[in-house]
C-alpha cells in the first residue's frame, strides 16, 4: 500500500488550556487506518516534517506531527542555518521530558477521537531531537513501534534534568528500531552500543541500524548532511516496522 490518495490541514490538539499546532496527513476514503505520531527535529514543524508527515499518510496511515515547542515558541518553523541551529537548541533545553510525554499521549488522545483512526497501537518517528523524544515516547503504553533517527543524548541526559533516557528502556511497550550515521560527531559509536544492550538486556523488541560514512541529519533532504542511500534504506525498515507492527484487519 503506497501512494494512496491523501488530505492534509493544520490543526489543533486540545490538552488542558495549552492547544498544540500540529499538521495531519490521512489518506482519503472510507476505511480507518493506524496512527503515527511523528516528531520534529529542533527546526519546529517545517516543511521536511509536513513532508514526512504526508508520505507516511500515502502509505497507509494518519500521520499527525504535534508541535514539540507549543510551551516554548508557538508556531515556530525555521530552516538549516547556523542561526536556526542556535536558536532551535535553545527552545529544546526549555522542554521537559514529562511535559513532552504528556503532550504526545495528548496527541494520541486526539487521534483516538477521529473516526477514521484505528483505537489500538500507535507508531511514532521522530528525527533529531524527536529522535531522543521518539526513544521517550515509546514507553507509552499505546506505542506499539517507534522509529527513532540519530537521536543524541539519549545515553547521556534527558530533557529538563534527571536520570538520562536510556534509563527507562525497560519501559518500552514495544518494538523500536533505531538508525544512526556513523559520521555523527553528536552521537559516538559507543554510545549506540551502549543503547543496543540496555534494549537486549531488557529483552526490548529492537533493531538498530548503522549507516557508515554517514552524517547527522541524513533522512533530511532538505540538509546538506542528506544520504540519499541511507535515507532510503532506512525508510524501507520504518515501512517494515509499521506494517509489521500496525497494519491490523479492517
Amino acid at each position: 500500500m503506497s501512494d494512496l490518495e491523501i488530505r492534509s490541514n493544520h490543526v489543533k490538539i486540545p490538552h488542558g488550556d495549552l492547544e498544540i499546532d500540529a499538521y495531519l496527513a490521512e489518506p482519503t476514503g472510507q476505511l480507518s487506518f493506524p496512527g503515527v505520531i511523528v516528531i520534529q527535529e529542533i527546526f519546529g514543524v517545517n516543511a521536511h516534517i509536513r513532508e514526512v508527515t504526508e508520505r507516511i499518510a500515502k502509505e497507509g496511515y494518519v500521520a499527525i506531527a504535534p508541535a514539540i515547542y507549543q510551551r516554548q515558541a508557538p508556531g515556530y518553523e525555521a530552516g538549516y542555518t547556523p542561526e536556526d541551529i542556535k536558536e532551535g537548541r535553545k527552545y529544546k533545553e526549555q522542554t521537559k521530558a514529562d511535559e513532552l510525554l504528556s503532550d504526545i499521549q495528548a496527541t494520541i488522545n486526539y487521534l483516538q477521537n477521529l473516526p477514521e483512526v484505528k483505537p489500538d497501537g500507535f507508531g511514532c518517528v521522530g528525527f533529531c531531537f524527536g529522535g531522543h523524544v521518539a526513544y521517550l515516547a515509546a514507553t507509552l503504553p499505546d506505542i506499539k513501534a517507534t522509529a527513532s533517527f540519530y537521536g543524541a543524548g539519549i545515553t547521556t541526559m534527558t530533557p529538563g534534568g534527571d536520570e538520562p533516557t536510556i534509563t527507562r528502556t525497560k519501559d518500552i511497550k514495544g518494538t523500536i528500531y533505531a538508525f544512526f550515521g556513523m559520521a555523527d560527531a553528536s552521537i559516538p559509536p559507543e554510545q549506540v552500543d551502549r543503547m543496543e544492550a540496555e534494549l537486549t538486556k531488557n529483552h526490548i523488541h529492537h533493531r538498530i541500524f548503522r549507516y557508515d560514512g554517514v552524517d547527522h541529519g541524513f533522512f533530511c533532504d532538505h540538509r546538506s548532511s542528506y544520504d540519499a542511500t541511507a535515507a532510503e534504506a532506512a525508510w524501507q525498515q520504518v515501512k517494515q516496522l509499521f506494517q509489521m507492527n500496525l497494519v491490523l484487519e479492517n
